[in-house]
């Protein structure tokens, strides 16, 4: 690489990063040159001769230098400005916008959910509003990316949005103004029954470890006989954060992760502050989405002995990379290294076979390298080649025709829309359950949107379906915080964890006396 670019001192894992000092990478100078001189012709000759009109910058940005890092790993990647400014907000978990997950659904872009205390939640606008109008703007033909640009600006900024709500006839206006909108890695803290906690980490950013510290003191650590973490659909994040969450579980001194590359400074990480003698079991739930930063801290407990991993094999990704700036707005994200969980073996998916997209989106991630078996500090067998594989399978039940179409078609979102929709404020008691009436009502929304059912798959699906509803009305009155805070303590993946919890002590108390035989 020219000497003359030179990664940040940070180094990226999946948008996780930490500190590293790195040395320019040497090779043959005349080669490189020689290659540049041949590319150069090349976009000469294209430039000069193509049958029509061709921008020189799109042919670069979005084919020469994504065409060559996909060469390489799936993982090396390119950001232009808007996707440089998207991963500098997700590394720090908060921008300036109106503050409300947008999706497109039903041939409109459609609000998800507000998040709590943003302007957007304060307004009044709900879950299944259609966006319609973003200032002078007509967004019904609009893409997510579009709406999402006109609704982010600085700070204090007036922005207004026109919403077509099921039930009400005409367009609903709100004036909004522009706020520093937090999104929490750390969304859920609750007890699921007395003295077991569960806390979800949706990702890792830079407030993870000090969001994760502060739910656990408002929970009541002392009070805590068994702890579920949730990394279930956790794409990962900065890695210091991944290990400082690992580091409250471990004893002073032991691994948690290392890395090593071609040129990069091989480096340890190990917990400096430790557990402080707390010894209640975990029980840490994946699945196949659960990736990079989230590996890292459910394969370090497992090599440890310090929890048991509940759910589906992991997605498989050992690979570091280092971003290099190559403008103000444009950024390069390089492979330059693999890191090592405390056993020493490398969790990295094989993806010298297949497509990227097959690498990325394959649902069987169950594979081992045999040649790399590591054991854990009881002696246990773990294997690298295939992300983590957990010590108990557990996989959510496959959802059956009826239930796809119902989610499919937004059923609950839109129906619960409707269902409050001339309410100034929806109001309903939070032990509220969905009763004959409210039953009623949604069934004959499913005859009006020619969404076909029989009273066998009402009958099969009762219990699913009153879950279901019950939780997005719940959304709407209280928010998504406080509903995935119900809906955690009534997953079956969850109970099914909480259930595994003895597994995690026996674990622990077997790991800590084979340490101890060791010692003697």
């Amino acid at each position: 690489m020219p000497n003359s670019l030179r990664p940040l001192g940070r180094v990226v894992l999946a948008g996780a990063c930490f500190s590293i000092a790195i040395s320019a990478a040497t090779g043959n100078g005349d080669d490189i040159q020689q290659s540049v001189r041949v590319f150069s012709r090349v976009l000469d000759a294209v430039e000069s001769n193509f049958a029509e009109r061709v921008d020189a910058d799109k042919a670069i940005y979005d084919g020469a230098i994504p065409g060559m890092l996909r060469t390489l790993d799936p993982h090396s990647s390119f950001f232009d400005s808007k996707e440089l400014q998207r991963f500098r907000e997700s590394q720090r978990g908060s921008y300036f916008g109106v503050g409300m997950i947008v999706g497109y659904t039903n041939g409109h872009v459609t609000v998800m959910h507000p998040f709590l205390g943003s302007p957007a939640k304060k307004a009044g606008i709900r879950p299944g509003d259609q966006i319609f109008r973003v200032n002078d703007r007509n967004t019904e033909r609009a893409t997510v990316e579009e709406v999402v640009e006109k609704l982010k600006g600085p700070r204090g900024t007036p922005v207004q949005v026109q919403v077509k709500r099921q039930g009400v006839e005409n367009l609903v206006t709100f004036d909004l103004h522009r706020e520093q909108v937090e999104r929490p890695s750390v969304p859920t803290a609750t007890w699921i029954k007395s003295g077991i906690g569960y806390i979800h980490i949706e990702s890792f950013n830079e407030n993870t470890s000090r969001e994760f510290e502060a739910e656990l003191k408002r929970l009541g650590e002392d009070k805590m006989e068994g702890l579920i973490i949730d990394l279930r659909d956790n794409p990962g994040g900065i890695l210091q954060e991944s290990v400082a969450v690992a580091d409250r579980f471990l004893e002073r001194g032991q691994a948690i992760v290392s890395q090593r590359g071609r040129i990069s400074t091989e480096r340890a990480y190990s917990a400096r502050r430790g557990n402080a003698g707390r010894k209640y079991p975990i029980v840490v739930m994946v699945n196949r989405n659960s990736a990079s930063a989230a590996e890292i801290l459910s394969g370090a407990l497992q090599d440890h002995d310090r929890a048991w991993v509940v759910g589906d094999n992991t997605f498989g990704k050992g690979l570091v990379q280092a971003p290099y700036p190559l403008s103000a707005d444009n950024q390069l994200l390089l492979t330059i290294a693999r890191y090592y969980l405390p056993s020493g073996r490398l969790i990295q998916r094989d993806y010298s076979k297949g497509s990227f997209f097959e690498y990325y989106y394959k649902q069987n991630t169950a594979t081992r390298n045999a040649r790399d078996q590591k054991v854990t500090d009881s002696g246990r067998a773990v294997f690298g080649g295939g992300g983590i594989s957990p010590d108990e399978k557990q996989v959510p039940a496959k959802l059956n025709r009826f239930q796809l179409t119902l989610l499919g078609r937004r059923a609950f979102l839109f129906f619960t829309n409707q269902y409050f929709g001339g309410q100034t404020e929806p109001k309903m008691g939070e032990d509220w359950e969905v009763d004959d009436a409210t039953l009623a009502s949604f069934k004959k929304y499913l005859k009006d949107r020619e969404i076909a059912y029989d009273e066998k798959d009402l009958a099969e699906n009762l219990d699913w379906l009153k879950r279901e509803l019950r939780l997005e009305m719940l959304t709407t009155a209280y928010g998504r915080e406080k509903a995935d805070a119900i809906k955690a303590s009534i997953d079956p993946e969850v109970l099914k964890a909480v259930d595994a919890l003895p597994k995690a002590r026996a674990l622990l108390d077997k790991a800590r006396r084979m340490v101890a035989e060791r010692q003697r």
